[in-house]
C-alpha cells in the first residue's frame, strides 16, 4: 500500500509540474508588454499595422502604433528617439549622414516590389527603362512618342523623402533624379492612387501591395524592358524595380520591440507577407 501510495504521489507531482510548464508556456507571451511606435514608409505601412494588431492580439499588454510619413521622416524620428523603429524602403545611409545612420541597427523585415502605373486611359502596356527616365525628366511630354495615343503625359512625383523614391531612381532612373518642374508632387503611395485615378494621361509608381485587384480597376502596371512586375521575376532576378523594407531601431531592440521585430520575420507573420503583396525574406536570400 505505501508503496503504490508513494507511486501515486510522485505521478501527481510529475503531472502538477508538467501542467506548470506548459501554463508557463501559455502565458509567456502575455509577459512582454510596452508601448511600441513605428513610422516612416508608406509602401510599409499596410503590412506593419495589420502585423501589429496580430501582435497585439497575442501580446495584449502590448500597445502597437503605426504611422506613415516616408522613409526618411521615419528614419529622421528613429535618430531623434522619437519613436522606436523607423520603417524604411531604403538603407539608412541614402538619407542620413554617417554618423547618424551607423547609430541604428538595421532589420530587414521582407522585400517589396513596385510596378510603373499609368491612368486607364493610357494606351501604353509597355516601356524601356530609358523611355520612363525620358519621361520623368521632360524629355518625353506626349504618349505618342512612346508608342502610345497623342495624349499629354501628367507625371505623378512623390516627395523627396520617399523611399519608394529613391528606389526608383536607383533601379530604373539609373541614378537621375526626377524633373519636379513638371507634373504634380504626392506624399503617399494612397495619394498616389488616388491622383493616378483621378488624372488622365498620368503615370506614377506604387508598390505591389497596393495594386489590389480593386486599384487595377483604376489604373494599369506596365512591363519594365518587356518584364512584368511580380513576385516571381523579382526573386527570380529578372524584375529590377523592387527593395528590401527595413525596419531601423537606434541601437540593438530589447524588451517588446525586439520581441515584435523576431515576430516581424517568423513562420507565425509569413502567410500575411505573402497575402499582401510582399516577399518573405527567406525567398530573397542574399539578393
Amino acid at each position: 500500500m505505501k508503496k503504490i501510495s508513494i507511486r501515486l504521489m510522485l505521478a501527481a507531482l510529475a503531472v502538477t509540474a508538467v501542467a506548470g510548464a506548459f501554463a508557463g508556456c501559455g502565458s509567456k507571451t502575455d509577459q512582454v508588454s510596452g508601448n511600441i511606435t513605428l513610422a516612416g514608409s508608406t509602401a510599409l505601412q499596410p503590412l506593419a499595422e495589420q502585423a501589429g494588431k496580430n501582435f497585439t492580439d497575442k501580446n495584449p499588454n502590448v500597445s502597437v502604433t503605426v504611422q506613415g510619413g516616408g522613409s526618411g521622416t521615419g528614419l529622421n524620428l528613429v535618430s531623434e528617439g522619437t519613436v522606436n523603429i523607423g520603417n524604411s524602403d531604403v538603407d539608412a545611409s541614402k538619407k542620413l549622414d554617417a554618423a547618424k545612420a551607423a547609430e541604428l541597427v538595421d532589420h530587414k523585415v521582407c522585400g517589396i516590389g513596385f510596378a510603373v502605373v499609368v491612368s486607364k486611359d493610357v494606351q501604353v502596356s509597355s516601356l524601356t527603362a530609358q523611355q520612363v527616365q525620358d519621361i520623368f525628366t521632360g524629355k518625353v511630354t506626349n504618349w505618342k512618342e512612346v508608342g502610345g495615343q497623342d495624349l499629354a503625359i501628367q507625371v505623378i512625383h512623390r516627395a523627396k523623402s520617399s523611399g519608394t523614391r529613391a528606389t526608383f531612381v536607383d533601379t530604373v532612373m539609373g541614378g537621375v533624379d526626377e524633373n519636379d518642374a513638371i507634373g504634380t508632387m504626392q506624399d503617399s503611395s494612397g495619394s498616389v492612387e488616388k491622383a493616378i485615378a483621378s488624372t488622365p494621361g498620368s503615370v506614377s509608381y506604387l508598390a505591389l501591395s497596393y495594386i489590389t485587384d480593386a486599384v487595377k480597376a483604376n489604373l494599369t502596371p506596365v512591363q519594365i524592358d518587356g518584364v512584368d512586375a511580380t513576385k516571381a521575376n523579382i526573386v527570380a532576378g529578372t524584375y529590377k524595380f523592387w527593395s528590401w523594407e527595413h525596419m531601423y531601431t537606434k541601437g540593438e531592440a530589447t524588451g517588446a520591440t525586439k520581441t515584435f521585430l523576431d515576430y516581424m520575420v517568423s513562420s507565425d507573420n509569413a502567410e500575411l507577407v505573402n497575402k499582401l503583396g510582399y516577399i518573405p525574406a527567406s525567398e530573397l536570400g542574399s539578393k
